[in-house]
């Protein structure tokens, strides 16, 4: 085990910080014995040049601290290892004396000591220093170049860099014949990242064409950096272009691949790669790519697949890795199997603040929210301190349950006991909170007194309040709110001209809708996806490309006999209000979550639990129906929508009716 540093004394000479933080010389004094002449500098390079390389920089800069009480003079060679250890130990102060060392010997000029140097200063968040270090460099290469360009990327100050690379371009041109400082393949590299924090297409695109015109196309770095630039736009399609046209592949490219899909909601897509990833065996599957998988079944609710996936991790002995053993739990939670989730979280052995927090939403998300706030308590207890996505998760769980006291409490500690100032997604989950139990105006009052400026999620949760409770007033102030902030969000609009003829003022529902028109807003359509023996399958409202939609809609009506012999009478508040009587139970009767669940009973054997996720929030008709469907065919259905979880069990729902 490594020794702790000791303090150092402000005012030492400038070599023996090295002496009293780093003064253990028994391990490098047994390398010197056995190999070098202790007489000989180019004999201390080796040995500190070897400690960094394998990864020891403390004993590097031991070995260093050594070779200076020897009273031998540094070299060119000396020092980049040494500041490299400072980089890695992220020792801004030790790296500093370094550079002092460097300046009295005069080797701060040299390009390897001052890349050395731009890279310390990166690393250690010391952007200004290391831009310091960069402009007095007076014949820069494409490693200077390329050093400071990454700092501003692993600062994540993207736009920076891309200024830099144009200034890079225009010494490459003025120095035309020196290859010096021709940009290449790593540079190229750096620049790509760049984009990726910059997020922005045209740049991106620029760079690609320069990437192609400059042959650097077929680098494995550049096509892994180029592909994930394009995925940070938001261009999937694009980014699954580069993969697909890169001519060699490693395990970073998969995995990415997968992950972009992943995160941007195209599950399928991920999960077909990754069967594609095994079946072609070029590349071995890791933590990283099962993870990113698991994070597409927990999207699409590809339960069975979950499964298979979470056997192979235990195949593997992956499940005390904190990042698989997290997703496992994301993915039972999401798939609406919160008590598997619950096991794989107690059979893990080590958690931080995210395996934690992710078994907190999970509960709350099933609207379990004394439970959620029990594993919140037990969290504080083991002693890991919550951060600002735990109160998010431990405030919706509040919310999703009507928890109004419990909410306040947290909400009030958050700045107090943990020093964590709200933020937009805390003052959103209050708002909803407080709108959903009924104190609509109470929400108002809160929105106009927060610290940030309210968003369209704050608004969005007073407006589908207002509906709830029928409050006109707040509503119109929300709607305006909105129109400005999302203009182009066609379900405002709806929202608006529901509540308008709730109201019954028919006018100011035409004008909104006439709006609507005029703008060519169209509303979001809602979709459910049911898992069935491996495969999801997804509907849409009135869906006949289905290949079975003939026999489900058949079912359909035969279920609907059922339902009114139960008592069953269509809630036709959920449907446009210009619409006949009767057409709008012909479209209640399609909406694509009854579907879903018709397609799932007749297709599965008597007592399999039919799970389903729907885009938006579940209206309440389709509530009612599903409640009194697993009462007439004694069947648990378990549907996951926009807010939350809902199970369905003999006529009940988990929610309480209170969603």
């Amino acid at each position: 085990m490594k020794s702790p540093r000791a303090p150092i004394a402000r005012g030492a000479p400038s070599f023996i910080f090295f002496r009293s933080r780093y003064s253990t010389d028994a391990n490098v004094a047994s390398l010197f014995d056995k190999y070098v002449d202790r007489t000989n500098v180019h004999s201390w390079n080796s040995v500190i040049a070897e400690l960094a390389r394998g990864g020891d920089s403390v004993e590097a800069l031991r070995a260093f601290a050594s070779m200076r009480r020897a009273s031998l003079k540094p070299n060119r060679s000396t020092f980049p290892c040494a500041i490299k250890s400072c980089s890695a130990l992220l020792d801004l102060f030790s790296g500093k004396q370094a550079h002092q060392q460097a300046l009295k010997f005069g080797y701060e000029p040299d390009l390897f000591v001052s890349s050395a140097l731009i890279d310390m200063y990166s690393k250690c968040g010391d952007l200004g220093d290391a831009r310091k270090v960069f402009d007095v460099i007076p014949q820069k290469n494409v490693v200077s170049w390329t050093s400071m360009i990454a700092g501003y990327v692993q600062n994540d100050e993207g736009r920076e860099a891309l200024s830099l690379f144009k200034d890079f371009l225009v010494e490459e041109r003025e120095r035309g014949g020196d290859a010096e400082v021709f940009v290449d393949s790593v540079a190229m590299t750096s620049v790509l990242s760049a984009c990726s924090h910059a997020s922005n297409e045209v740049t991106t695109k620029g760079v690609h064409g320069f990437v192609v015109k400059r042959g650097f196309y077929g680098v494995l770095g550049v096509g892994n950096a180029l592909m994930d630039a394009y995925a940070k736009c938001g261009k999937v399609a694009t980014s699954r272009k580069v993969f697909d046209e890169m001519t060699e592949k490693d395990d970073f490219s998969w995995n990415s691949m997968i992950a972009v899909y992943a995160q941007n909601g195209h599950a399928v897509e991920a999960l077909q790669l990754f069967a594609q990833m095994i079946k072609d065996g070029d590349s071995d599957y890791n933590a990283v790519t099962l993870s990113a998988a698991l994070l597409a079944c927990a999207c699409s609710g590809a339960l069975r697949v979950g499964k298979c996936i979470h056997d192979q991790v235990m195949k593997m002995d992956l499940e005390d890795n904190v990042i698989v053993g997290t997703s496992i739990i994301d993915m039972y939670c999401k798939c609406g199997r919160v008590e598997m989730a619950r096991r794989a979280f107690d059979r893990m052995r080590d958690k931080n603040v995210r395996t934690w927090t992710t078994m907190i939403a999970g509960y709350g998300m099933h609207g379990r929210a004394r439970e959620a706030l029990e594993v919140f308590y037990e969290m504080i207890r083991t002693g890991v301190r919550p951060n600002y996505v735990t109160f998010v998760s431990v405030l919706a769980a509040c919310s999703h349950a009507g928890l109004v006291d419990e909410a306040w409490h947290w909400f009030s500690s958050m700045l107090r006991e943990y020093n964590i100032e709200p933020g937009i997604e805390h003052y959103g989950c209050i708002v909803d909170l407080l709108g959903r139990a009924g104190y609509v105006n109470k929400a108002y009052e809160l929105i106009k007194g927060m610290k940030v400026k309210p968003d369209f999620v704050i608004w969005g949760s007073l407006l589908g309040a207002c509906r709830t409770h029928n409050n006109v007033e707040l509503a119109e102030i929300s709607a305006s709110k909105l129109f400005e902030l999302d203009p182009d969000n066609c379900g405002y609009y709806v929202l608006l001209c529901n509540i308008y003829a709730d109201a019954e003022r028919w006018e100011d529902m035409e004008r909104i809708r006439a709006i609507m028109n005029s703008r060519g807003l169209v509303k979001t359509p809602g979709y459910s996806l049911v898992e069935l023996k491996g495969r999801v399958h997804m509907f849409l409202v009135g869906d006949k490309g289905h290949p079975q939609h003939e026999k489900i809609y058949e079912y359909l009506e035969k279920i609907y006999v059922k339902l009114k012999q139960a008592g069953y009478l269509p809630n036709i508040t959920s449907v446009v209000h210009d619409v006949e009587h009767e057409e709008k139970e012909i479209t209640l009767q399609i909406h694509s979550e009854k579907l879903a669940v018709a397609f799932g009973i007749m297709n599965s054997a008597p007592g399999t639990v039919i799970q389903v996720i729907k885009n938006l929030r579940v209206c309440t008709d389709c509530h009612t129906v599903i409640k009194l469907i697993s009462k007439i065919f004694n069947r648990e259905i378990v549907v996951r929508d926009a807010k939350r979880f809902h199970h369905f069990r003999n006529g009940l729902c988990s929610c309480g009716d209170y969603w």
